[in-house]
């Protein structure tokens, strides 16, 4: 703090003025008036005001630095806040910069800046569409309008955001590559176990155009989709993903990014593993090759003959650790049964050889039979109103039943007649409970199993890309720019999955991000910022695991300063 005089034609007067920061402008505020020389001299008589006036504010200063010093302000009922003031900011998006830095993202498009001309700054661009996507995910409109919600202010113009998704639709394979590499030094990954799966997202348009084209949606929209690939390793972080026309087999996009991943990421011994609907024969040999092997599911169904009839049959099963062979006839009224019983053999066709691993768990048949009673009941319904029996997909309740058209002389029917079909209840009945894996790997059962269960992490993957962050539809028409999308939609994957790490994947998804979102300060007139959001277990979580906290009644500009510079280091 310092002394400001302020001269008049007959007096001077003299006022306790500090510096204050308004995002990234310096301006100054009036802490004390003291009052002119007379006044000084008749509350201290004898003393020269100006010298009293310096060593009052050196008193202050001294006060301020107190560890416990506490702030106060003044508000008055009848002045009204400043037109247009923003003063609530969000906070949580500071945990999501720690961890942007520490993949030195801002390095990477620091390197990409070098090689075009453009003048607007990549980095504060990339680094909120990434902050917006899981904070506050909408167009890249509305990512402009919301960057300015966040403690620390852009400078870019909503124009220059569009022209920054060309650049980094060119730039992504690159982008993918050294932030795989400098993730290495953030968290620890498990890339001895790849997993892979294919989904897709639909634009609200009618017409295909390039990437754009009608296929078999995964929500059953009526509008023309793109294809995701994605690989993700065994510690649930995405490692590359690939964008494809919504019209191709998803087989084929397999090899592609795979090669991507052994080229650019070197990386040349690993298990891939996918759902059946992902590996065909070509990509089960492929993943035989090197030092590579897969596992992947496979339908009972789908087996030849004799691989079904063995599948089935009762005899012949053994738990793990054990070689005592099992009946399962003996063992399914055991009430509480909790074991997994399996048998495999080895199998060899079409050039490829591969273990077959079949499990039967009595607590999945009684799951997958308690949903079928419900579709059956369902169906009775359904009987009763014969007319309402359309095409049906393979889930819907419509498959147990029967639709006759023709009398029993053969003459067409006035009216359709609706029986329940047992034949179609009792052969689906029969796989309740069974699974089947297919891998070249020699491991033990308990290994292979455990890899095939973490499926499921790739498959949530997905949904919190397309329900927290909303990633579709897709409103983008260009290819390069809807390839940026996706390129911003990983990059944000990959931090929060890094974040849930940092936590000990101690809380939800929803919790986690609804908390980010809420974490709000209030800026009090260049003093300070005052949290307004509730502290919680989870954030003081983030706080611990991070190492600065926003958390106290009020957080000084300096301290807020320094919680920016320890966000953005190189760690």
């Amino acid at each position: 703090m310092r002394i400001k005089v302020s001269r008049s034609k007959n007096s001077k007067s003299y006022f306790v003025i500090k510096d204050i920061y308004r995002g990234n402008k310096r301006t100054t505020k009036v802490v004390e008036a003291l009052g002119n020389d007379k006044e000084i001299l008749e509350k201290h008589p004898g003393v020269d005001p100006y010298t009293w006036a310096k060593e009052y504010a050196k008193k202050l200063t001294l006060e301020e630095k107190e560890r416990n010093y506490k702030i106060v302000t003044k508000y008055s009922p009848a002045k009204q806040i400043p037109l247009n003031k923003q003063t609530l900011f969000n906070a949580g998006y500071l945990f999501l910069q720690s961890i942007y830095h520490g993949l030195k993202l801002d390095k990477i498009c620091q390197k990409i800046s070098q090689e075009y001309e453009f003048k607007y700054d990549l980095n504060e661009i990339l680094s909120r569409l990434l902050y917006l996507r899981i904070l506050h995910p909408t167009s890249k409109k509305g990512t402009f309008e919301h960057s300015k919600d966040l403690l620390e202010p852009a400078h870019f113009q909503s124009h220059q955001i569009y022209r920054a998704l060309g650049v980094l639709a060119e730039q992504s394979d690159y982008i993918e590559e050294m932030v795989y590499k400098n993730s290495l030094n953030v968290v620890d990954r498990n890339t001895q176990i790849l997993y892979y799966d294919c989904t897709n997202f639909f634009f609200e348009i009618e017409e295909e155009d390039g990437l754009k084209q009608y296929g078999v949606s995964k929500e059953n929209r009526p509008n023309p989709i793109v294809q995701m690939g994605l690989f993700m390793d065994g510690s649930g972080l995405p490692l590359a993903f690939s964008m494809t026309p919504g019209n191709r087999n998803e087989q084929t996009t397999l090899k592609p990014l795979e090669r991507r991943i052994l080229k650019d990421f070197n990386l040349s011994k690993f298990v891939v593993c996918t759902d059946a609907g992902l590996s065909s024969n070509k990509n089960r040999i492929y993943n035989t090759q090197g030092k590579r092997a897969f596992v992947t599911t496979q339908s009972i169904k789908k087996l030849k003959k004799f691989l079904k009839e063995w599948s089935l049959d009762p005899e012949g099963w053994r738990i793990p650790g054990s070689n005592k062979k099992i009946n399962l006839n003996d063992i399914r009224n055991l009430e509480n049964d909790q074991r997994t019983y399996y048998k495999e053999r080895w199998i060899k066709e079409n050039d490829l050889e591969q273990k077959l691993i079949v499990t039967y768990s009595p607590v999945y048949q009684r799951y997958q039979s308690s949903i079928r009673a419900k579709q059956v009941e369902r169906a009775k319904k359904k009987v009763e109103n014969p007319s309402s029996l359309n095409k049906h997909n393979q889930n819907d309740p419509k498959r147990f039943i029967k639709a006759t058209h023709v009398t029993d002389n053969g003459e067409v029917a006035d009216k359709t007649q609706a029986t329940l079909n047992q034949d179609q209840i009792d052969k689906e009945s029969m796989y309740d409970g069974f699974y089947a894996v297919c891998t070249n790997l020699e491991s033990t059962i308990e290994e292979i199993i455990k890899i095939n269960h973490g499926r499921w992490e790739i498959e949530e993957t997905f949904r919190i890309l397309k329900s927290e962050f909303q990633a579709r539809p897709v409103y983008l028409q260009r290819e390069a720019q809807i390839k940026a999308h996706f390129l911003t939609c990983f990059l944000s994957l990959l931090m929060y999955r890094i974040l849930e790490k940092k936590l000990d994947e101690r809380f939800t998804c929803s919790e986690l991000i609804s908390t980010l979102r809420n974490m709000n300060m209030r800026e009090l007139d260049g003093e300070g910022y005052i949290p307004v959001y509730t502290r919680t277990e989870i954030t003081d979580a983030l706080h611990d695991a991070f190492g600065f906290r926003t958390d106290y009644e009020i957080v000084t500009q300096k301290n807020m300063k320094k919680i920016f510079k320890q966000t953005k280091r190189e760690k």
